[in-house]
This record gives structure tokens, sequence and C-alpha cells, in this order.
């Protein structure tokens, strides 16, 4: 496989994975079929997994060289009321608990609402939270990475000011890129070109330094959105998203990491993606 910056796979198992083996062992295979090296285990509903069976993707993993992540639950909110919280913040550490024990390095989730109040009344709070989370995984040993996400509606909890606040002040927690909902976010078509993404970059560089664009997490697929912005994800074929000057911003800072499409034909636009960036290389 070439040595690209990024490694490239899919938001969930491909769905041509085969039947058998089949779950994340059989995604782990197939991607490596199709020459892909990343997987992002879509456990979006409920973290329903065993050790025994995180052990067997960790190890599927190391042997075919596939790069391996995890999406949270989405029931997760960091501005959830008081009673809501410890369920929210339980399925946040139960992916990053079977998580590690599955070889992931890095824990997405969608970080919340902010329920009609102003970002900078929510953050101290979702700050707060999110600090006591990671501190318990150091204590257990866990050394996870927790990613939260680029939200693609203007109300939800989710800019890239948020998530950069988020990551300075606390260590272990550094932002998961959605430029699909980035570009949805603003419901106007804005956010899609060379500048705007350059513009990004030097504030995410500014933030967390030069090495952080090294270890970048990146979700890309096409994009349907509306005045409030984020529909649904659409084919790249089918999207106005400027890929190509996005991955001409991304190679311009030397940016490295993961790329994971969740586009309808996830494994399908992962190979598209691949050969634009090979192409913008």
């Amino acid at each position: 496989m070439a040595d690209l910056a990024f490694s490239f796979g899919t938001v969930g198992s491909p769905l041509s994975t085969p039947k058998k083996p089949g779950g994340s062992v059989g995604a782990i295979l197939r991607l490596r079929e199709l020459g892909l090296d990343a997987l992002e285990l879509g456990w979006v509903r409920a973290v329903r997994v065993s050790g025994s069976t995180c052990e067997v993707i960790r190890a599927t993993a190391m042997q075919n060289e596939v790069r391996i992540s995890v999406h949270a639950p989405y029931f997760i909110n960091l501005n959830a009321d008081d009673d809501e919280w410890p369920k929210s913040r339980q399925r946040l550490m139960d992916a990053a608990h079977f998580g590690n024990l599955a070889g992931a390095s890095d824990i997405i989730f969608h970080p919340g609402s902010y329920f009609g109040r102003p970002p900078e009344q929510v953050l101290p709070l979702a700050i707060e939270r999110l600090r006591g989370c990671v501190r318990e995984l150091r204590q257990a040993d866990n050394p996870v990475t927790l990613r939260p996400e680029t939200m693609g509606k203007s109300a939800m909890i989710g800019s890239v000011q948020d998530l950069l606040r988020m990551s300075q002040e606390i260590e272990g927690v550094e932002p998961c890129l959605d430029f699909a909902h980035l570009h949805a976010r603003p419901g106007d078509g804005s956010m899609n070109s060379y500048a705007e993404w350059v513009g990004v970059l030097e504030e995410y560089r500014a933030a967390l330094g030069e090495a952080a664009l090294r270890r970048l997490h990146i979700h890309l697929s096409g994009i349907e959105y509306g005045p409030k912005g984020e529909k649904e994800h659409l084919r790249v074929e089918e999207a106005d998203l400027d890929f190509n000057a996005l991955f001409r911003a991304l190679k311009a800072f030397g940016c490295q990491g993961r790329i994971l499409c969740e586009s309808p034909i996830m494994e399908d636009d992962a190979l598209v993606l691949k050969r634009i960036w090979e192409e913008v290389s």
C-alpha cells in the first residue's frame, strides 16, 4: 500500500463486508482487500461487545495494519441535565473502555445540544464533565483520545471554536473534524473554499500546535443541508462540497492522520476520496 499522509477507511463496517466472518473482523478484512486501512467501529446505538470479541478485533486489526477508532453512541450530551448526564457519561466511558480493548486509539462522539443557550454559558459545564471522564480513563491506564465531533447544525455543540476550547482545556481531548458538517453548519453553502479551509487549519494550528495537524481525525462525505444546517449525508458525486479545495488545504499544511468516509456508499466513496488525495498529493 502506498505511503500516504492519511489512512482512509469507513465509519462502520463496509456495506460489502461478507456475512462470514462478518462483524468487525470481517470489516477489517474487507477494508484490507479494498486497499483501505482504517475502520471506525460504529457503536452508535449502544456498546454491546464482550472483552473477548474486542481482543479478536484488536488482533485482526494489528495483523492487517488497519487503524481502529470508535464512534460512541449518539445519545451523549455534555450539556444534559443532572438526571440524564450519568447515562450519557456511562455511554462515553463504555465506548472508551471497550474501544481501548479493541485497539482503538480514538473515541469519537457527538457533544450534545446548546438547548438554546449561548456557547459561552454551556462550555464550562461541558469542559468540567469531559475533564472528569479523561481523569477517570487515565486512572484506569486507558490512553484513548476523546474526540468530540464538529456538528452540522448550529443548534448543536460542535463548532470548531467549541472543540478547540475543549481541547485546549483538557489534555487527551482533540477534535474530530467532520468537514461535511462544517460545510453544512452555516446553512448557506459557505465553508467550501480553499481560503475558508485554510482559515480553519490556521485556527487549529494556533490553538493546538503544529504537531496536532499530524494526527487529524477526519469524517468526510457529501452532505445535503438547509438553512438550519445538515439534513443527510450524500454520495461524493452528488455533493457540492469542493473536496479538491479541502485536500489542497490539508496538503499545504502538511496534515496527516485518518479520513473516514460515512457516505451512503462508504467504501466506494472512501476509495474515491483516496484517489482525490493521491491526485492532490
